[in-house]
């Protein structure tokens, strides 16, 4: 791989200790020069005919000793996506993914809109056809050449992205590298695309535009004083409040502080539809993914980071309910159609907007105690029963075949005290397991592209090589994540991930949607839904073995705990990739 260390030095470049100047350098390895000053990682790329000036820019840095991000080879471009975003989730720093011109556009096209809903920066790059023919460095060579011209390639990508732009000249390099950057990584965050077109990168670039200090700066959002101090006064003086969290805390700080003061003011909080944890499952004011009765009745509803909060079809709100949304784009602007109430709305980053409401709701805290301690009882209270019901669930779901519940709970004791964290993609519920931390729990983002568990999983792996990762994910999302070239990566780059393939041969979140729309419709009472059934079932552990992954198949629920004993045990002294493979049902 070509790969270099991990110093930062400028482009004037050094050789055997001496200070070399270079004039120019091929706008293809400079583009990759600015990318490591920007602070980016890693490019996660998957190479075609286009990639020849990026292919001799890596070269040509090598032999000069420029220092550049680490270029991984994809074998697919959906997994270079879900890697960048696994990468984010661990780092908070935004990687760069360069694909092969339309045709790996196209590829990247579902990571891009998963990543957009997500609020993930990706710098995302794809090389264009080249524009000339002839008579020019980097002109059309190849049929393809023809076949691949678009009239519009970043169309393909321009719903998902904040900002698209197609480098005209070698020396814009630095400050468009530098405004990509930026604004993908103002909030609310992003992908942004770049086009490169094959004969701009051909010709050289002056070192002069590759200074070390970039540009251009991201765009902070800040807390309005204001705004927070009326949301800590209408939360105070609520009767019944609740927060309904989908996207986490946004920091190790601001979990332990949300935690505590959801327990000091006695407010429950929604997992609902969560995407990451905000709160551990077993805390006395966790109610899961329940919303009620507390929905309904509650008169303060704060929306922490969520894309739909509640559904309208089915919830309904307190007549004179106060709705407080909190979020980097706490409207979603992105969504055509979002029409959830919000009478005090506050653009800020999660984890700086907790800290701040409970800053601000401490000299509210003198006055409320009587009614705090009540309403944190009665919670508590509430949460002890519904525990009661997610652990009943889990023990009902040791038959055969095995659920999903029953799975979840197996793995929640498999990997209890280890530095663990679980990314599910229609795998094991949150409910059934224990987790405490922050950044322990990834879930499929809403716009619901496939295949993401598996490279998300090796992105965060990637970013933290002793963690546990566990990626569960049902056969028609392991079927998505292109799995031979997952494999081959993880097997590449010593990723040792767990995945588990909650297997029931069918869509089974289809099926689910038809009955819960049609629930005494023809295909509920059919026998043999259309459309559901992936029967016959692949053998999946086959596909891992390929690439040398340690596998098994469990169908009886009493081998279960064992056999995620022995997988974890492979991976903690082999260090290499381990599946299982788990018959459920449906």
């Amino acid at each position: 791989m070509p790969g270099q260390n991990s110093t930062k030095s400028s482009p004037s470049l050094s050789v055997s200790g001496s200070k070399q100047a270079v004039a120019t350098m091929t706008a293809g390895g400079a583009l990759l020069a600015r990318l490591k000053t920007l602070g980016v990682d890693y490019i996660f790329a998957n190479s075609g005919t286009d990639f020849p000036p990026i292919i001799e820019g890596l070269a040509e840095a090598r032999a000069k000793h420029v220092d550049l991000p680490q270029a991984l080879i994809m074998p697919h471009e959906h997994a270079a996506m879900g890697m960048a975003h696994g990468y984010y989730f661990a780092t908070g720093k935004a990687q760069a993914v360069m694909a092969h011109t339309n045709v790996g556009l196209a590829n990247c096209a579902i990571g891009a809109i998963n990543a957009a809903t997500d609020h993930v920066p990706v710098l995302l790059f794809s090389g264009r056809t080249p524009v000339v023919e002839r008579d020019r460095l980097g002109a059309r060579t190849v049929p393809i050449g023809w076949g691949q011209e678009m009239r519009d390639q970043a169309a393909l990508v321009r719903e998902a992205s904040k900002w698209d732009y197609e480098l005209r000249f070698p020396e814009q390099v630095a400050e468009m590298a530098d405004r990509a950057y930026a604004i993908a990584t103002s909030a609310p965050r992003g992908p942004v695309y770049m086009s490169l077109p094959r004969e701009v990168l051909c010709e050289p670039c002056p070192v002069s535009e590759l200074d070390p200090a970039p540009t251009m700066a991201a765009a902070q959002v800040g807390i309005h004083a204001g705004a927070i101090a009326e949301a800590a006064r209408l939360i105070a003086t609520a009767e019944k409040p609740l927060i309904i969290a989908q996207r986490g805390t946004g920091s190790t700080e601001a979990f332990a502080a949300f935690s505590q003061l959801v327990d000091d003011w006695g407010i429950p909080v929604s997992q609902y539809w969560a995407v990451q944890l905000a709160l551990p499952t077993r805390h006395p004011m966790n109610l899961g993914a329940d919303l009620e009765p507390y929905l309904s009745e509650a008169d303060v509803i704060v929306v922490l980071d969520c894309l739909a909060p509640w559904s309208p079809d089915v919830h309904k709100l307190k007549d004179g309910a106060k709705v407080i949304q909190i979020g980097q784009n706490p409207l979603h602007s992105r969504f055509p159609i979002r029409n959830f109430r919000s009478d005090l709305t506050i653009m800020a980053d999660t984890a700086d907007a907790v800290l701040a409401l409970g800053e601000a709701l401490a000299p509210h805290a003198a006055a409320t105690a009587e009614k705090r301690a009540s309403r944190r009882a009665s919670v508590a209270a509430h949460t002890i029963r519904l525990l009661a019901k997610v652990d009943a669930a889990a023990e009902a779901g040791a038959r055969d075949p095995m659920t999903k519940a029953y799975v979840a709970r197996c793995l929640s004791d498999a990997i209890e005290g280890k530095a663990a964290t679980v990314l599910s993609e229609l795998g094991c519920p949150m409910a059934q397991l224990d987790l405490k931390d922050h950044g322990t729990w990834f879930q499929e983002p809403h716009s619901g592209g496939l295949g993401w568990s598996f490279p998300c999983a090796l992105g965060v792996q990637l970013a933290d090589r002793d963690r546990l990762v566990v990626a569960t994910l049902g056969d028609g999302s392991y079927m998505f994540a292109n799995p031979t070239a997952c494999h081959q990566i993880a097997e590449s780059l010593g990723l040792p991930v767990l995945l588990l393939v909650l297997n029931n041969s069918e869509w089974g979140a289809v099926r689910q949607s038809v009955t819960g729309i049609y629930p005494q419709g023809y295909a509920a009472r059919s026998n043999d839904m259309p459309l559901v059934d992936l029967s016959p079932s692949p053998d999946f552990t086959k596909v891992a073995e390929a690439s040398r992954a340690w596998t098994a198949k469990v169908s009886d629920p009493v081998e279960l705990p064992a056999v995620l004993a022995r997988a974890i045990a492979h991976i903690e002294e082999n260090r290499t990739q381990a599946l299982v493979e788990i018959t459920i049902g449906g």
